[in-house]
């Protein structure tokens, strides 16, 4: 109980020390450069100490829980007893053998970026400006999906330890040609999609998934192996983004086609 008072105690200065320089930047602005006097301060006061409060009480609870459940859950789904099952022997060398591993790794991208605060905020701003033409739950669930579909794959280059750069180049070439053709009003969005989901809740357990899953991988290496996986949380919601609104569009011009007699 000591030693949780003790990390609570240094997680609270850590992000009063973060914070404070954001504060400082907006009081600057407001009452040198705007030489304006800020509304509703008491309410201003009371909003920053629950934010310093809400970030201590996440984080701490991030370090105990939600980072220790991502390693060793990578650590069990690749036991070679786990593995193995009924069957005599496993190649534990084998990328088909660590079919649950990918299952894990897509349904907790799903997950953590469905919780995500950022996308949270990014959703319902841009329900807000469209005046409801995007869903708010539509564009954060087709953004999970491809972090779901990117940690997956991103899963299977561990296991294979193939080259990291193939996948991002590959990734990026189809993100190009989806721009094209994809219409001018969500395209912004869209790569906004990709950098949100890198935020306080996807980034430690994905983290924490990958390293745990490159120490279990027989020939695999923490260090070399074990990140690149936040950068599939990136790529792909710009993909599945830009590919939801290129069927919303192809759709809706179908449907605007005059039929013949």
């Amino acid at each position: 109980m000591g030693i949780m008072i003790i990390e609570l105690f240094w997680t609270l200065l850590s992000t009063i020390r973060d914070v404070l320089p954001i504060i400082l930047l907006f009081g600057f602005f407001q009452l040198v450069v705007l030489r304006s006097a800020l509304p509703n301060p008491r309410r201003l006061c009371f909003g920053i100490v629950y934010v310093i409060l809400g970030l201590t009480l996440f984080l701490v609870g991030l370090e105990n829980a939600l980072f220790p459940i991502g390693k060793i859950m990578a650590t069990q789904l690749t036991d070679p007893i786990f593995l193995q099952g009924d069957r005599a022997s496993i190649d534990l060398g084998y990328w088909a053998n660590y079919g649950w591993i990918y299952c894990f790794a897509a349904c907790i991208g799903f997950a953590t970026t469905i919780a995500e605060p950022s996308l949270i905020a990014v959703a319902y701003k841009a329900n807000e400006v469209s005046g409801g033409a995007i869903s708010s739950w539509g564009l954060r669930i087709t953004v999970a999906t491809g972090v779901a579909i990117g940690i997956s794959l991103g899963s299977f280059r561990i296991v294979t330890g193939t080259p990291l750069y193939l996948y991002i180049m590959v990734g990026y070439i189809i993100v190009i040609l989806q721009t094209f053709f994809t219409p001018k009003s969500i395209i912004a969005l869209a790569y906004d999609s990709g950098g949100v989901t890198t935020s306080t809740v996807t980034v430690p357990i994905v983290t924490a998934l990958g390293l745990g899953l490159a120490t279990s991988v027989p020939g695999r290496s923490p260090a070399i192996d074990g990140f690149g996986l936040i950068a599939f949380a990136s790529l792909f919601p710009i993909i599945t983004v830009l590919g939801y609104a290129q069927y919303i569009h192809w759709v809706s011009t179908r449907n605007k086609k005059p039929i013949k007699e």
